[in-house]
Protein backbone atom coordinates (compact mmCIF):
# COMPACT_ATOMS: atom_id res chain seq x y z
CA UNK A 1 0.00 0.00 0.00
CA UNK A 2 2.67 2.57 1.09
CA UNK A 3 5.29 1.80 -1.21
CA UNK A 4 2.42 2.14 -3.78
CA UNK A 5 2.33 5.55 -5.85
CA UNK A 6 -1.05 5.30 -7.37
CA UNK A 7 -4.09 6.37 -5.36
CA UNK A 8 -6.38 3.61 -4.04
CA UNK A 9 -9.94 2.28 -4.92
CA UNK A 10 -11.97 3.32 -2.91
CA UNK A 11 -15.43 2.23 -3.14
CA UNK A 12 -17.86 5.11 -3.97
CA UNK A 13 -14.86 7.78 -4.33
CA UNK A 14 -12.39 8.99 -6.73
CA UNK A 15 -9.24 10.27 -6.78
CA UNK A 16 -8.73 13.92 -8.48
CA UNK A 17 -5.67 15.00 -7.45
CA UNK A 18 -2.46 14.34 -5.59
CA UNK A 19 0.40 15.92 -4.15
CA UNK A 20 3.25 15.69 -1.99
CA UNK A 21 2.86 18.66 0.32
CA UNK A 22 0.50 18.81 2.98
CA UNK A 23 -0.26 23.08 2.54
CA UNK A 24 -0.95 22.25 -1.14
CA UNK A 25 -3.43 19.33 -0.14
CA UNK A 26 -5.09 21.93 2.61
CA UNK A 27 -5.30 24.43 -0.05
CA UNK A 28 -7.00 22.10 -2.87
CA UNK A 29 -9.52 20.76 -0.32
CA UNK A 30 -10.37 23.87 1.25
CA UNK A 31 -11.07 25.22 -2.04
CA UNK A 32 -13.22 22.52 -3.30
CA UNK A 33 -14.87 22.67 0.11
CA UNK A 34 -15.89 25.77 -0.70
CA UNK A 35 -17.62 24.86 -4.17
CA UNK A 36 -19.78 22.80 -2.13
CA UNK A 37 -17.96 19.52 -2.40
CA UNK A 38 -17.51 16.38 0.17
CA UNK A 39 -13.70 16.09 -0.28
CA UNK A 40 -11.09 13.39 1.61
CA UNK A 41 -7.70 13.27 2.49
CA UNK A 42 -5.56 9.55 2.14
CA UNK A 43 -2.05 10.28 2.90
CA UNK A 44 0.59 7.69 2.34
CA UNK A 45 2.90 9.91 4.09
CA UNK A 46 5.42 8.22 6.30
CA UNK A 47 5.71 10.15 9.27
CA UNK A 48 8.69 8.01 10.97
CA UNK A 49 11.00 8.79 8.14
CA UNK A 50 9.52 12.34 7.96
CA UNK A 51 9.73 12.19 4.20
CA UNK A 52 7.89 14.52 1.84
CA UNK A 53 8.89 13.73 -1.48
CA UNK A 54 8.71 10.58 -3.56
CA UNK A 55 6.42 7.86 -3.61
CA UNK A 56 5.87 7.32 0.19
CA UNK A 57 4.95 10.80 0.47
CA UNK A 58 1.67 11.63 -1.38
CA UNK A 59 -1.41 12.47 -0.10
CA UNK A 60 -4.43 11.87 -1.93
CA UNK A 61 -7.92 14.26 -2.26
CA UNK A 62 -11.15 11.52 -2.91
CA UNK A 63 -14.59 13.30 -3.75
CA UNK A 64 -17.62 10.84 -4.11
CA UNK A 65 -18.01 9.36 -7.22
CA UNK A 66 -21.07 11.11 -8.27
CA UNK A 67 -18.81 14.29 -7.66
CA UNK A 68 -15.77 13.90 -9.89
CA UNK A 69 -17.08 15.33 -12.75
CA UNK A 70 -17.34 18.58 -11.31
CA UNK A 71 -14.49 18.34 -8.97
CA UNK A 72 -12.43 18.25 -11.64
CA UNK A 73 -13.88 21.03 -13.92
CA UNK A 74 -13.27 23.25 -10.62
CA UNK A 75 -9.69 22.35 -10.26
CA UNK A 76 -9.18 22.75 -13.94
CA UNK A 77 -10.42 26.33 -13.70
CA UNK A 78 -8.67 26.98 -10.58
CA UNK A 79 -5.12 25.97 -12.28
CA UNK A 80 -5.69 27.91 -15.48
CA UNK A 81 -7.05 31.28 -13.15
CA UNK A 82 -10.37 30.78 -14.58
CA UNK A 83 -11.98 30.50 -11.53
CA UNK A 84 -13.90 33.00 -9.77
CA UNK A 85 -13.06 33.14 -5.79
CA UNK A 86 -16.36 34.99 -3.54
CA UNK A 87 -14.80 36.92 -0.78
CA UNK A 88 -16.42 37.37 2.25
CA UNK A 89 -17.38 41.18 3.23
CA UNK A 90 -16.69 41.65 6.70
CA UNK A 91 -18.04 45.19 6.49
Amino acid sequence: MFSDPNPNQISGWSCVYSTGSDVDAAMVKNYLESCDLDVQILSKRDSAYSLNVGDMAQIFLYVPAENEKEAREVLEQWQSGEAQIEQEDNN
